[in-house]
């Protein structure tokens, strides 16, 4: 059985109502906050892409006005589940912008686990949004996917702050030093933390970290020199530390 549901956000921008639309409806504009890596076909009717990892979501551009709104919905799956999404930009007095986002659609069986984790996952993403329009605004950055299954939530917490050398308890505001083994030095400061995920932000790089459910996920955006090959040493980093 499937369940209807709709999700709805505001939040305000340090940014023009042009700089929101690139950030939000093109690909490497996505590809700068968000999640995996995304190609837009900028028109109605063209499709909107989304690869995580090797897999793939495809979705229907089903409103495309530049600087106003932006729309894309999934085509039903077999249960007629589906998802639609909104953006509707409103640009403000002094340069700033407010971006409305909408989340709605068909849920499946285990809907309410489904809704908690959208409901919960929001906020933090337009947190991200916020970061780059602060301070990557104009850049494009290089995501960063990877995950590792097989550990459960709280363990793989410990163990990624520990391998980070984080403080204890993670208090956004707070400075890092991280010296992740075979990786570049994270000097910078924890921007977000909650129970299931903590974000650090440096000078060339936006980094989370997810822990669910006997699986771990990063998310990083990069924008410095040093981005090629990074998310195969991210992975392999992962790999090891969840292997342990």
């Amino acid at each position: 059985m499937t369940h209807p549901f709709e999700l709805e956000f505001d939040i305000a921008l340090p940014a023009s109502p042009e700089q929101v639309w690139a950030a939000i409806a093109t690909g490497p504009g996505i590809d700068s906050w968000f999640m995996g890596r995304n190609e837009v076909e900028p028109r109605v009717g063209g499709v909107a892409s989304m690869d995580t990892g090797g897999h793939r979501e495809e979705a229907v551009v089903t409103s495309y006005e530049p600087g106003s709104c932006f729309a894309t919905r999934t085509a039903p799956g077999p249960d007629g589940r589906f998802a639609a999404f909104e953006y509707l930009i409103e640009g403000r007095d002094g340069g700033s912008t407010v971006l409305r986002v909408v989340h709605s659609g068909l849920l499946g069986d285990d809907w309410a686990d489904e809704y908690d984790a959208l409901r919960r996952g929001w906020p933090f993403h337009l947190f991200e949004l916020r970061e780059y329009l602060t301070h990557f605004r104009g850049r494009t950055g290089v995501p960063v996917f990877g995950v590792a299954p097989g550990m459960p939530a709280a363990a793989a917490r410990t163990a990624l702050a520990a391998a980070l050398t984080l403080p204890d308890p993670l208090v956004p505001g707070a400075s890092v030093h991280a010296e992740p083994v075979g990786l570049p030095v994270l000097d910078g400061e924890i921007t977000w933390a909650d129970d299931e995920r903590f974000a650090i932000r440096t000078a060339d790089g936006l980094y989370s970290f997810h822990t669910g459910p006997g699986l771990t996920l990063i998310f990083h955006h990069l924008f410095g020199s040093g981005a090629a090959g990074a998310e195969t040493a991210w992975q392999h980093w992962l790999a090891t530390l969840t292997d342990n």
